[in-house]
């Protein structure tokens, strides 16, 4: 499937969800308020993801209120990435869950949508040499969320454990830099200097998708 236009469908097997739970301590702001070429970063992806998913769910936080999606709180547990892919996969209505943190505004539709047609795993994730992209996963809500849950529970907190006890598959290499060629999708906005590159590229005219 190709990103979907104004008369295209959207997926209903799949749901999207946007994790805006972070507390943005290294940046020093709500990262879904951050305005980035005039609209907040939730706002701005979540838009996106509604025009190829039938189900947008926002998870944790506050974000803006004209956000399109379903508003899901984080489930009771320590403050960590995992509560939140935990709510996703419990709120989800989708079979499979594209979970995607408000941080990657770079995030392009090809690579969202190559998630989703990879070959059927408990997980796909995006992995470059310096490290894998948790927050950019597509999961099995069947599969993923009792593991989730169970490890939430117990004080294992690291992504990287979750993964390790689930059918994984990676989408690196040659496969991603076709999909990349630039590598700048997976591109965070953790701190301010993150966030000005992410401006500047922005501000060239780029990673504006129709619509937006």
């Amino acid at each position: 499937m190709t990103a979907a236009g104004a008369g295209d469908a959207r997926l209903a097997s799949i749901s999207a969800a946007l994790l805006t739970g972070g507390s943005g301590t290294r940046l020093g702001r709500d990262k879904s308020h951050v305005p980035l070429a005039g609209v907040p970063a939730a706002t701005r992806l979540a838009s996106r993801l509604a025009r190829v998913f039938e189900d947008v769910l926002l998870v944790g936080g506050e974000p803006p209120d004209d956000t399109p999606g379903r508003r899901v709180p984080d489930p009771p547990g320590p403050a960590c990435a995992l509560r939140g892919v935990l709510g996703a996969l419990e709120a989800a209505r989708g079979e499979r869950v594209l979970v995607l943190a408000t941080d990657l505004p770079l995030v392009s539709d090809a690579l969202l949508l190559a998630l989703v047609a990879w070959p059927e795993a408990d997980a796909v994730v995006p992995r470059v040499r310096e490290g894998r992209h948790a927050l950019c996963a597509l999961l099995s809500r069947e599969r993923v969320r009792p593991i989730a849950k169970r490890r939430l529970g117990a004080g294992e907190l690291a992504l990287h454990g979750l993964f390790g006890e689930v059918d994984t598959a990676w989408l690196e290499g040659e496969d991603l830099a076709r999909l990349d060629p630039e590598g700048l999708a997976l591109t965070n906005m953790n701190t301010p200097e993150e966030l000005a590159r992410v401006e500047r590229q922005l501000a060239a005219g780029r990673f504006t998708p129709a619509g937006a």
